[in-house]
């Protein structure tokens, strides 16, 4: 008799523990984790916007010809994203947009657009600036090499870092969530290694 309660209570134990949720399970689910968003294998989670020309090559995306965007499928609100870059010259122009309002019609209006413009004619529209909210803190060179973006979303906080160096940094709540989108504009553009951590 007792090795029958013994066994009906490790028959219970048992069933309880995989009844529950384990504590690393739910941990794990609490916390962010970070996420590719590209790779350089494949364009799975984009949508092409525009004329562009987007090829996959040497594990980055090239966007070239026409001006066109890549969406990325899902939005986001509250976010760090990362990423490396390279534009052609100087008078190359991209930019990386995020919390988008409209995924189908892209623009400095209604998202909020971190730019990639090392000559732009408005010095407050240069690499490392907010377009319409703020201007680099100061001038870093982005053409011919790769380059590392950090971009964090938090409420009405909007954080920009080129190259290790702190461009941007103001507040605006005046996109609350929304796709990201790569710009090619002027100039071959290339992206990498794009990650986000949802914050």
């Amino acid at each position: 008799m007792k090795r029958v309660f013994t066994f009906a209570v490790l028959l219970l134990f048992i069933g309880l523990t995989f009844a529950q949720p384990s504590t690393e399970a739910s941990a794990q689910s609490g916390s962010g984790q970070w996420m590719t968003l590209l790779d350089g294998s494949t364009l799975d989670g984009w949508n092409i916007l525009g004329d562009g020309s987007w090829i996959l090559k040497d594990g980055a995306v090239e966007g070239d010809g026409e001006a066109g965007f890549l969406v990325t499928s899902d939005s986001y609100g509250d976010f760090q994203l990362t990423m490396e870059f390279w534009i052609e010259a100087a008078d190359s122009n991209s930019g990386v947009f995020i919390r988008c309002s409209d995924p189908n019609n892209v623009g400095a209006a209604n998202s909020y657009e971190v730019n990639i413009a090392d000559m732009h004619e408005n010095p407050d529209y240069r690499s490392g600036s907010i377009v319409r909210l703020v201007g680099p803190s100061e001038a870093v060179k982005t053409a011919g090499k790769w380059n590392t973006y950090e971009i964090t979303a938090r409420g009405d906080k909007l954080t920009v870092v080129l190259n290790g160096v702190t461009t941007a940094d103001v507040q605006n709540g005046e996109h609350a969530s929304g796709p990201i989108a790569l710009q090619h504009r002027a100039g071959m553009v290339k992206f990498r290694n794009i990650q986000i951590l949802e914050l």
